[in-house]
């Protein structure tokens, strides 16, 4: 099980090129990849797309890389050799005219504005997109592995609060079943007390228990909750995108929890269907997490 919050970062120099890439990642319902990188690396954003695409099935994505070149590769110096004669041109003028003495060193003309110019030319793309390649590749790694750790994370707080559910479950069954017994008992009582007398017809005493039975009965829907239950359990140990699954088998548990809750009058399985709902109120907000 993976979080679908995470946060990866990998730094390389190679031969004088400084590589960073970041990647974080928040909640979201499907799968969204942003990129912030330099405008001449734009020719691999697909590719990474696809490579981060591979690791994740969804979220919010943004990733961000950086890259610095001091190396030769990629740069060309340019001097302006008709701007440098017209600067000697003046600068012998003047010393003429004031007779001074001309001397200074050649570095001072390449301070002058406009004499020297960096140009950045071609560089070797593939060999550009084989080191971004293998500093994402680490990037990624740390990102999935904080993922699966805050996954891990997750998991565990799931499995006690679906065991919790399920307890409950079965302290409803209990109490459906004593239900019906304790009815049968007070509506016994109570008709010899309006009737006087300490004959009671069986037979629609059995009938108005049957109708009763019928109406407050849960054993459906708790049946329901037992199988979802399994289900919650079985995707819990799944190694692949669950989020989407779980959040749909709370909002059916929650839909039983409601009608048990609806069909009974009695104190007990209110307090235990409102303890139900509070366990899935904190597993939905939980599952918004998963990826």
């Amino acid at each position: 099980m993976k979080s679908m919050t995470g946060f990866g970062r990998a730094k390389r120099e190679i031969e004088n090129r400084i590589y960073q890439i970041e990647i974080k990642s928040v909640n979201h319902k499907y799968n969204d990849i942003s990129i912030r990188m330099p405008r001449s690396f734009s020719y691999l954003e697909d590719k990474i797309k696809k490579q981060i695409s591979s690791n994740m099935a969804r979220g919010k994505v943004d990733i961000f890389l950086s890259f610095e070149n001091y190396s030769q590769e990629g740069k060309q110096v340019i001097i302006n050799q008709e701007l440098v004669q017209e600067y000697i041109k003046q600068f012998n003028q003047i010393a003429e005219e004031n007779h001074l003495k001309v001397t200074f060193p050649i570095t001072e003309l390449t301070k002058l504005p406009e004499v020297l110019t960096l140009k950045e030319t071609e560089q070797d793309e593939e060999k550009i997109e084989k080191e971004v390649e293998e500093v994402l590749e680490e990037a990624i790694t740390n990102f999935v592995q904080m993922r699966e750790q805050e996954g891990n994370k997750i998991k565990e707080d799931l499995i006690l609060r679906i065991e919790k559910i399920k307890q409950e479950v079965e302290k409803i069954s209990e109490y459906s079943t004593r239900l019906v017994e304790e009815y049968v008992v007070k509506l016994e009582q109570r008709i010899k007390e309006i009737l006087k007398t300490d004959v009671v017809d069986q037979a629609r005493l059995a009938m108005e228990v049957v109708l009763y039975a019928d109406k407050c009965s849960v054993e459906e829907e708790l049946t329901r909750l037992r199988s979802h239950i399994v289900q919650f359990q079985d995707l819990l140990e799944e190694k692949k995108a669950v989020g989407k699954k779980i959040d749909f088998l709370i909002q059916e548990m929650n839909r039983e929890t409601n009608t048990i809750g609806s069909k009974s009058g009695s104190l007990e399985i209110t307090n235990l269907v409102i303890n139900i709902k509070t366990e899935l109120e904190d597993i939905r907000e939980q599952v918004q997490n998963i990826e």
